[in-house]
């Protein structure tokens, strides 16, 4: 096969989920070797693009061809419930459809590639958020693909993950797409953006780096507005003459009518701007009333080290306003520490009672994938009316048809918003953040700092993203590698 050939296209692909339609016509092509981005708003269907590829999914109409004898693989964003009581190893012999007699020292190899040192045994369940970020990506690349599907690979990873996986990306010799929100991660390797716009379920593409083509939309965006008001100016001008003319009756009634035509000719001319991602709306996470004094006391802490618990002395408090960053390597014992404060079962900590605690998880499980969005909500708040909650949900791009949906049917972006949503309605006295950010549109992002930075009660945040860490005013760091 030469160098640069088209080895994947799409050709006037039609896609529907359910009622919902997520493509429409929609044409791209991707050259062998090219580094490609698809870029879209939550929900838009980007990684329903990826199961299409895969053939997991089948258009309604239209064609994807795919050269003969290429294979593919996914790094999936997270590990399904039903798959993290497998080990390790069964993870790995999933992604095979037959049996794979050296699979063991295939698994060392792979895992090596990603920095992951984790016994074969190893339940998933039992592994940080990072480790199965890593896992994900692994269980990809023991395939070894001639395309490779990434989809959000950088959640959960701390900073020398992201950094390997850029440098894995930059030498990576083969062709790959990715999902991602993480814009200077994109730009260190993009060769190129498939945009997929939620409105007109069309798909745009750029060539370039990552923040030349946001540069380029944004122009595309305003040449088309201009265009838009020019436009707009001439067909009212002639609106008026031609409904004076109307009134004047005999051959100007004729002259009326030449130019109504000439005025429908122009309105059809009017472009159809893509309204630019939706961002979500300023909010707040109210606080909790009546809180004083010392809302969590921590004197130890449980840490992870050789693959074996160590307990370590602390001394932590945190008061109303107060700031804790809870920071460490992955698989050091951050989410496990969150949970156990969560469920009020970490030895060492007390939390005064009557505190409400408000928990974002990095999986989501918090949130009852059965239960439709507006029961969520509804049970969440705190104290309001049904206006305030819908309000509150369109505020985060929630809208009818998503309330009405079951939380295991939205996207992952979209899962994040309803957590958010959750939040704000909850009125907590107390704030777990486990990597808030994950999934989440870059464009919401300093949005949601800003409304943690505001926040009035205790918090505890674990992120791996420095410059949202940075819009966050942190008044401790509790570093559990340093312990």
């Amino acid at each position: 096969m030469q160098k640069n050939n088209v080895i994947l296209r799409f050709n006037k692909v039609s896609f529907e989920y359910g009622k919902r339609l997520i493509l429409n016509e929609a044409d791209f092509s991707v050259r062998e070797g090219s580094k490609i981005t698809l870029m879209g708003q939550n929900g838009a269907g980007k990684s329903t693009i990826f199961q299409l590829i895969m053939g997991s999914l089948k258009p309604e109409s239209g064609a994807i061809a795919i050269t003969d004898g290429l294979t593919m693989a996914t790094a999936r964003q997270i590990i399904p419930r039903d798959e993290m009581k497998l080990t390790v190893r069964e993870f790995f012999e999933r992604a095979f459809t037959k049996k794979i007699y050296d699979i063991e020292p295939r698994i060392d190899k792979v895992l090596d590639v990603v920095y992951l040192s984790v016994p074969q045994d190893k339940i998933l369940k039992e592994l940080s958020g990072g480790q199965q970020a890593r896992l994900l990506l692994a269980q990809a690349l023991i395939q070894n693909p001639d395309i490779l599907l990434l989809d959000e690979p950088t959640n959960n990873l701390d900073k020398q993950g992201i950094a390997h996986l850029t440098q894995f990306l930059i030498d990576y010799p083969k062709t790959c797409l990715v999902i991602s929100h993480d814009a200077d991660f994109l730009n260190s390797f993009t060769h190129g953006v498939l945009y997929l716009d939620i409105f007109t379920k069309k798909i745009e593409q750029y060539q370039g780096d990552y923040f030349l083509v946001i540069k380029e939309i944004k122009a595309r965006l305003e040449r088309e507005r201009m265009k838009n008001v020019r436009l707009e100016r001439d067909i009212q001008n002639r609106k008026k003459q031609a409904g004076f003319f109307a009134q004047k009756g005999g051959h100007m009634r004729d002259v009326a009518q030449k130019m109504n035509k000439k005025i429908a000719e122009l309105e059809s001319d009017m472009v159809e701007v893509r309204r630019d991602d939706k961002t979500i709306r300023n909010f707040s996470i109210p606080c909790q009333e009546d809180m004083s004094g010392c809302i969590l006391r921590l004197k130890s802490v449980s840490i992870i080290k050789n693959h074996k618990p160590i307990v370590k002395k602390v001394n932590v408090e945190l008061k109303k306003k107060e700031r804790l960053l809870l920071t460490g390597p992955n698989g050091i014992g951050k989410t496990t520490l969150l949970e156990m404060l969560a469920s009020g079962h970490a030895k060492g900590e007390h939390i005064t009672q009557g505190i409400r605690i408000g928990y974002y998880r990095q999986d989501f499980s918090t949130l009852n994938f059965d239960e439709v969005v507006y029961k969520t909500l509804l049970s969440a708040m705190w104290n309001g009316t049904e206006q305030e909650l819908r309000s509150c949900a369109a505020g985060f791009l929630l809208d009818s048809e998503v309330l009405k949906a079951k939380i295991g049917s939205l996207s992952e972006g979209q899962k994040g918003l309803v957590a958010f949503a959750k939040l704000s309605l909850e009125r907590p006295g107390l704030l777990i953040l486990d990597e808030p950010t994950n999934h989440i549109n870059f464009r919401h992002i300093p949005i949601i700092a800003q409304a943690l930075n505001l926040y009035e009660g205790a918090m505890i945040l674990i992120s791996h993203v420095p410059d949202f860490v940075k819009q966050i005013r942190i008044d401790q760091v509790l570093d559990l590698e340093t312990l």
